[in-house]
């Protein structure tokens, strides 16, 4: 495994919900801090890495979200089982009977969502999914009080359960958390490249907190940075699945990062647009436009900050998303670096200007 896989192994393996993100901002933080000139956080937790190009150059904001979709601990019953909240966006068919790890003040305890075995179901029921809230978590405890011996308490975080996996096809990624360590990745990667070379400007690698349950660490970090340009790097849909169309998904793996011109939580800012798909046309570097009809990402919250940013969001085309097993494509992460780097190597004041009021 080179090292690059290993920091995707290491960002992706490491559990961290909304409100709870610190394991895997430790690991951000190690892997982004010999690149950057200085490191800090906002008061929400997410992680600012700053690296200056050009001391008065304009602020370029890369921001991919720390958080993964996962539970929180509500109850336990009196039998030991665990009632649960969900943290980001579920669909009940993915979560039934798949492994879950509960991050407790004792440490991580292996569980499993429960069900019904078929055989005792009528057949109305099998046809029908289960409702999040009659779901519940087994950690093989006997009783409330076993469980709480075990360290287990309401609020504690759940995690799903998918080890970083290369598979066959090793241009091929396997993991739970790509929404959105890639994205955090992406952040990194793009300062390691930028270390030895010159750039007008001042590059923010930032790692996002709260972002699936409303972009929320995206504009207190936005606000800290007062950036002048800002890219949300994420995962998008994968549009090249049997079942999926055109309609549904436009993005294909392996064919170039997602180039996103509208989603729920923002319209892509023409001008920066235009920019980035003139520098990929330029350069060479494989891309594909998307829209998405409902979500977003943490652009949505970058192009509101004071009077308005420009911003754009870059995405991965990943299957799975929002469940414990996604699949991405490292060439599409590979592309997605390259682009920003060269964008951010030709953003100087008077072109940033320009984008601006283009």
């Amino acid at each position: 495994m080179d090292d690059m896989l290993r920091m995707l192994k290491e960002l992706t393996d490491a559990n961290g919900i909304p409100g709870n993100e610190r394991e895997a901002r430790e690991v951000m933080k190690k892997h982004i801090e010999p690149f950057a000139d200085e490191i800090e956080t906002d008061n929400l937790g997410s992680l600012i890495a700053k690296k200056v190009g050009e001391e008065n150059g304009p602020k370029i904001m890369v921001a991919g979200h720390l958080d993964e979709i996962g539970f929180m601990v509500t109850h336990i019953d009196e039998r030991g089982f665990i009632k649960f909240q969900p943290v980001g966006g579920w669909w009940e068919q993915v979560m039934l009977a798949q492994r879950v790890t509960i991050m407790t003040r004792k440490g991580d305890i292996p569980g499993v969502i429960g069900s019904k075995p078929p055989h005792i179901l009528p057949p109305e029921a099998r046809k029908k999914p289960v409702d999040k809230k009659d779901m519940f978590i087994d950690i093989g405890a006997s009783s409330r009080e076993e469980a709480e011996e075990f360290g287990v308490r309401p609020g504690d975080s759940i995690v799903p359960v998918c080890e970083f996996t290369v598979m066959k096809n090793e241009k091929m990624l396997m993991a739970k958390a790509w929404d959105n360590r890639i994205g955090c990745a992406i952040a990194i990667e793009v300062l390691r490249r930028l270390k030895d070379e010159k750039h007008p400007n001042i590059v923010y690698g930032v790692g996002t907190v709260q972002e699936e349950v409303g972009l929320r660490g995206a504009r207190t970090s936005a606000h800290q940075i007062q950036p002048d340009i800002g890219f949300g790097v994420d995962v998008g849909i994968a549009g090249d699945t049997p079942g999926v169309t055109p309609k549904d998904a436009l993005a294909k793996m392996g064919e170039g990062p997602q180039i996103l011109v509208y989603d729920a939580s923002m319209i892509s800012h023409k001008g920066l647009r235009d920019f980035v798909t003139d520098t990929a046309d330029e350069k060479e570097i494989p891309y594909q436009f998307d829209s998405v009809a409902a979500g977003g990402t943490d652009s949505g919250a970058i192009h509101l900050t004071a009077n308005g940013v420009p911003a754009l969001s870059i995405t991965i085309a990943t299957r799975y998303i929002h469940t414990h097993a996604a699949i991405l494509h490292r060439d599409d992460f590979e592309n997605a670096v390259k682009l920003i780097v060269e964008v951010i190597k030709k953003l100087d004041s008077k072109t940033v200007e320009d984008i601006t009021y283009r």
